[in-house]
């Protein structure tokens, strides 16, 4: 069933295209994870999951910047739209930020010996899981819908600040978890950073992806919702 204007894609060829766009870069990603990128001297193969733990954690940042984004419009605006971006997008991250932490253990145990470790970026990544738990919590509770969305928002953009602060806290005092980018980090043979840039790239068309199809699922149920007479 197609409901009009719940479609946040303009056009429905246009998803097919990102769909099948996104489909190649990730196809394309993983054969130069396996087979084009060159094993890593000291950590093995192992290392080849430092690619997509490194996607994840992009399209994690992408999303939970554009819920900051929103959460701002919708206190300025309260258009409903603005709402059911952030949620939706924050949806997503907390995916990814799941995998995030998933694939950072299972490379973290064979290298370090050790699944996980408090060291300050650890921290500071498993407290942005938590805070945005608790946004997904706020969001979807009783009450109606404008006051959750409010609180939500205003939650959302001070759980964003730590965001940055799990950047910072690898270059400040670095842990188990290495620096690819700036000072401290890079260096990496040419055929790892193509490899890598594919990968950062097919997970943010994926999020796109993502979020458009959650989006639309979401406006279906609120039309529906509303013409029945529940909405709120």
């Amino acid at each position: 069933m197609r409901i009009a204007g719940t479609d946040p894609f303009p056009f429905k060829k246009m998803r097919k295209i990102l769909f099948f766009l996104t489909f190649a870069l990730m196809v394309l990603a993983t054969w130069m994870t396996l087979f084009y990128a060159p094993t890593e001297v000291v950590m093995g193969h192992v290392q080849r999951i430092f690619y997509f733990h490194m996607g994840t954690v992009w399209a994690a940042t992408v999303a939970f910047t554009v819920v900051f984004v929103a959460s701002i419009y919708y206190l300025r605006k309260e258009t409903a739209k603005w709402d059911t971006l952030a949620y939706c997008s924050a949806e997503i991250g907390m995916l990814l930020l799941t995998l995030t932490i998933i694939t950072g253990s299972i490379w973290a145990k064979p290298v370090w010996g050790t699944w996980w470790t408090w060291d300050p970026q650890l921290t500071t990544t498993f407290i942005l899981w938590v805070l945005y738990a608790v946004y997904l919590i706020l969001r979807s509770g009783a009450g109606g819908r404008g006051k959750k969305a409010r609180y939500s928002a205003i939650f959302a953009i001070i759980a964003y600040v730590d965001l940055p602060v799990v950047y910072v806290s690898a270059r400040i005092k670095r842990g188990i978890s290495p620096v690819v980018f700036g000072p401290g980090g890079g260096g990496i043979d040419p055929a790892m950073m193509h490899t890598l840039l594919v990968t950062l790239l097919g997970f943010t068309l994926l999020f796109v992806l993502l979020l458009g199809e959650r989006m639309r699922i979401m406006n279906m149920e609120n039309t529906l919702y509303a013409r029945s007479g529940r909405g709120g």
